[in-house]
């Protein structure tokens, strides 16, 4: 009976053993094969720009397919779920904003999906900061006259957002806290319906990322008034930061990295970090980001994680201060 049992044993640890081989040597040859990158909005969008410009020199970096696969819907959690379901292999990767990393656990009480225990960090890739707008014709010109105005007028001007919930929407939320004014929200379904109306005078003001409102702002169709970054934008070198306009607690961007499914191996983990940073550093690559109004970073998983785990802190206890709430 005891050599039974032993023999039993000897054979599992063997199996065991086995498994733990060849999932580490598919780990250090890791990609073998295609690998399917989702994005949680349509193509066309800023999220999908910077899939699709890294997506193809990774693949030639790794010398396997990045297939690149918009899965929109349900405030980012349709793709975050499908990819939290996922074969922990790193085949099936995600383009992660703010919304599903960090907003989402706060605004829904019955969320799909847990950002921390079910999504792994891979790297940052870039940020897309965060930038107060007005209609030209407002007379408005500067962050001080802005807030002199709105709280002139409590409650009765407005401002537009790319949805509820969203970067923008949220962004403009601190701003109310930290300058104490009282202007009401207008979610828009994107960036652009929105943008489009603070053009037009129907909404006031809006705060919009540098990628999709840089062509208005070159042109003139609505008036910049501050960046909410640490420093000022090389793109908008004129453009001063809240900071300067006396507001240094007001510093937001939509964060877009790269996660995988929990579970995925850390040398996967760490293969695929070292070939997106190697992706994102490449002159030409980091020139199409920076032209298109991204801000290139590239950081350890470890890095990422950190900065998630304190955008938490700081974001969920606005949207629980203000009671902000998505269902």
């Amino acid at each position: 009976m005891n050599f039974l049992k032993k023999a039993c044993l000897a054979g599992l640890l063997s199996v065991t053993t086995l498994g733990l081989t060849a999932a580490n040597a598919s780990a250090s040859n890791y990609p073998e094969k295609q690998v399917r990158w989702l994005v949680p909005y349509p193509a066309g969008g800023g999220s999908d720009f910077l899939a699709r410009t890294i997506a193809q020199p990774l693949a030639e970096k790794t010398g396997q397919t990045v297939l690149v696969d918009n899965k929109p819907g349900g405030n980012t959690s349709i793709a975050a779920v499908e990819t939290a379901r996922s074969t922990p292999d790193g085949y099936t990767v995600l383009s992660a904003d703010n919304g599903t990393m960090v907003f989402n656990s706060a605004l829904y009480k019955n969320l799909s999906y847990d950002p921390v225990k079910d999504l792994e960090p891979v790297t940052l890739m870039g940020k897309f900061p965060m930038i107060l707008i007005v209609s030209p014709n407002s007379g408005i010109n500067s962050v001080e006259e802005f807030v002199q105005k709105t709280k002139e007028n409590p409650g009765k001007l407005n401002y537009g957002s790319a949805g509820a919930g969203s970067p923008h929407h949220l962004a403009m939320e601190l701003l109310k806290e930290e300058a104490g004014i009282d202007i009401v929200h207008v979610p828009y379904r994107g960036a652009a319906p929105s943008l489009s109306d603070v053009a037009g005078g129907q909404v006031q003001a809006m705060m919009v990322d540098l990628a999709a409102g840089a062509g208005f702002i070159k042109s003139g169709k609505v008036k910049a008034l501050a960046v909410a970054n640490g420093s000022r934008l090389a793109q908008l070198p004129e453009l001063p930061t809240f900071a300067e306009a006396g507001y240094k607690g007001v510093e937001a961007a939509a964060l877009v990295g790269m996660v995988a499914t929990a579970g995925t191996p850390k040398e996967t983990i760490a293969r695929l970090n070292k070939k997106l940073v190697e992706v994102i550093n490449e002159p030409a690559v980091n020139k199409k980001m920076v032209d298109f109004g991204i801000e290139p970073v590239g950081n350890t998983p470890e890095e990422y994680a950190d900065l998630l785990k304190n955008e938490r802190v700081r974001w969920h206890k606005l949207i629980s201060d203000l009671n902000i709430t998505l269902d």
